[in-house]
């Protein structure tokens, strides 16, 4: 399995992911669909967020992404892994010494797909939506230059 997804929007990912898990201590997303002009993830969740909760979000992605954090990659024993992160999304081929991606000091998570080099390169995070339906929340976003 190769996640060939656009670099800006899965990084971007990552940041919404640290920004969820953060706020309301949910965990990330159980479920994304990353595009090039738009991408959702779906959340665990028991109720839908308020208007004012998506531009706290919003907000926070931006402002981790203005940062200009560099986003790199480090690699630890799997044992090692499972003990701080969720591989349940990994594929089986991500072998025994698992890639964790780092976004500074603000996100971390193992994960095989491309990404920026610095958070500079994003542009700017949006969210076009959310919805809320049988304990799933789901927020679609988009990136746009500043």
């Amino acid at each position: 399995m190769n996640k060939n997804y656009d670099p800006r929007m899965h990084t971007a990912e990552h940041i919404l992911n640290g920004t969820m898990a953060k706020m309301f201590g949910r965990g990330r997303a159980f479920s994304a669909h990353i595009e090039k002009k738009k991408s959702k993830c779906d959340y665990r969740f028991d109720r839908g967020l308020t208007a004012e909760e998506q531009q706290i979000i919003e907000n926070k992605v931006n402002e981790v992404i203005s940062q200009n954090l560099p986003v790199y990659e480090d690699f630890m024993p799997r044992g090692e892994a499972e003990k701080t992160f969720n591989l349940e999304r990994l594929p089986d081929e991500a072998g025994d010494n698992i890639r964790i991606i780092k976004v500074g000091d603000y996100d971390a998570c193992p994960c095989i797909g491309t990404h920026v080099n610095n958070t500079s390169e994003i542009g700017m995070f949006s969210i076009i939506s959310s919805s809320f339906e049988e304990g799933v929340m789901r927020l679609r976003f988009r990136l746009r230059d500043e």
